[in-house]
């Protein structure tokens, strides 16, 4: 979805991209900014609070970061890889997804049962929607309107309507469901269970589960590329990797310990895993199924959420 509005934008401004990756490292209390096409961090951003949560705007200007244990959401400027802003929350701040727009952003809290709706600009909590128990990871339509929670201690999905900002539906689904994932058409939602070792695939315009299908220990995360969908398995220490048309397994890719965040580039060539107890972020080649490279990270990655950035060119002179 954040992918193809990304490549939107930079068709309009006449601009080549590389890749850049925002990976919350949680147990060092900080970001690391990767540069993907030179394999390479280029920068840590000091962020407190145990970060767990990110998204890139879908112009690549800001990144958004949760801070569960600092109660806060931060703001950085991603060109300038610095935080300008840090905005004060109640409860558990963990999952977080931002409008196309680009405001506002939405904040799941881990306590309680509703989205935070916050306003970055005035550093404002606008509203809170009521969702189920323990929400986790948020997803927007590519068209901006229906918030996906999923509703980790509900077995549920719940959507929002973003006009109104009321829960207009709940989709049961498995057991503790953390990570979601959107297409970029928006038609289908990918739910990972943690606690029943699968993910559900959910149409968007039905709301109706359509199939379900089995993956490695403890999913964690959906990530989507050509065709493909890759799931973290936690305790496996792999990525499970299916067909979206067919639903049929298509590989099981070793990774490192406790793989979490998943990401697909812009071009959907590569995926990228954050592996929590490696320190390290494994690299897939979406063609051949196979980690092509490892990049070293913080102290415990999760990059949960939306953290991969297309950076614009320089201008032609």
């Amino acid at each position: 979805m954040r992918a193809a509005l990304v490549a939107l934008s930079l068709v309009v401004a006449g601009a080549a991209c590389a890749d850049e990756a925002f990976v919350t490292n949680q147990t060092g209390d900080d970001l690391t900014v990767l540069d993907l096409a030179a394999g390479k961090a280029v920068a840590t951003i000091p962020i407190g609070g145990k970060p767990a949560g990110v998204a890139v705007s879908a112009d690549g200007a800001r990144v958004y970061v949760t801070s569960p244990e600092g109660k806060s959401l931060a703001v950085i400027d991603a060109a300038a890889r610095k935080v300008i802003n840090r905005i004060p929350l109640e409860g558990g701040p963990l999952g977080v997804a931002i409008h196309p727009s680009g405001s506002p952003v939405y904040v799941a809290d881990w306590y309680a049962k509703h989205i935070l709706v916050v306003d970055p600009a005035t550093r404002a909590v606008t509203a809170r929607v009521d969702v189920g128990a323990s929400p986790s990871g948020l997803a927007v339509t590519p068209d901006g309107a229906t918030l996906l929670s999923a509703d980790r201690d509900s077995d549920q999905v719940s959507f929002v309507d973003l006009k109104t900002l009321q829960r207009v539906a709940t989709v049961p689904v498995g057991q503790r469901p953390f990570g979601v994932t959107i297409d970029r058409d928006g038609r289908r939602a990918y739910v990972a269970n943690v606690a029943s070792n699968d993910v559900s695939v959910v149409d968007i315009p039905t709301r109706k589960v359509v199939g379900v299908v089995n993956v490695g220990e403890r999913p964690y995360v959906v990530g989507l590329a050509a065709g493909k969908a890759f799931v973290s398995n936690q305790y496996a220490e792999s990525v499970s990797v299916f067909d979206v048309s067919t639903l049929q397994t298509l590989a099981t890719i070793p990774v490192g310990e406790y793989p979490e965040g998943v990401e697909a580039s812009t071009d959907q060539t590569k995926i990228y895993v954050a592996n929590w107890f490696s320190n390290a972020v494994s690299v897939i080649d979406v063609a051949t199924l196979k980690v092509e490279q490892t990049l070293d990270v913080g102290d415990g990655p999760r990059a949960f959420g939306a953290f991969i950035r297309a950076t614009p060119a320089p201008a032609k002179p």
